[in-house]
């Protein structure tokens, strides 16, 4: 392969192609990501279990349900259970990409929890979490639980 047609390889690879949610290809991101957070009745529901680490005390179960076919994956719901004072706390919301966040409301509608975190390999988050509108309390570790 001649130095020629490996830039124009690599020029067409490095282009862009943007898809909606229901997979029809479109012109930019914005378009691509557009009504993300309207998730329709008839979303394909997955499931991805994590584990919320923050030292030796705070182990926190999350199972969280979300749209396989979104990118980043818009959370449709989902429950937290372990260590978390008050257990079940139900996910209402998020997305899990390259960040993640996640929204929980304490099961009684006292509290809530926001928990953010940024992608690390191996397959973790690596963040921070805060109750009630706080999102920067506590430190944690969230990985994949197979």
């Amino acid at each position: 392969m001649t130095t020629q047609a490996r830039r124009q390889r690599t020029a067409a690879s490095a282009e862009h192609r943007f898809h909606n949610a229901q997979g029809a290809e479109v012109k930019t991101r914005d378009e691509a990501f557009a009504g993300q957070q309207e998730v329709s009745p008839e979303a394909v529901s997955t499931t991805a279990k994590l584990e919320l680490h923050n030292g030796a005390t705070v182990t926190w179960e999350l199972e969280v349900q979300y749209n396989p076919n979104t990118h980043p994956y818009v959370v449709l719901g989902g429950q937290i259970t372990g260590t978390i004072a008050g257990p079940p706390w139900n996910i209402t919301g998020g997305f899990i990409g390259d960040t993640l966040r996640l929204d929980a409301k304490r099961h009684d509608g006292t509290a809530t929890v926001t928990i953010v975190g940024e992608y690390q390999n191996p397959p973790a988050y690596r963040g921070t979490y805060g109750f009630n509108g706080a999102t920067s309390s506590f430190k944690h570790t969230t990985v994949y639980h197979c």
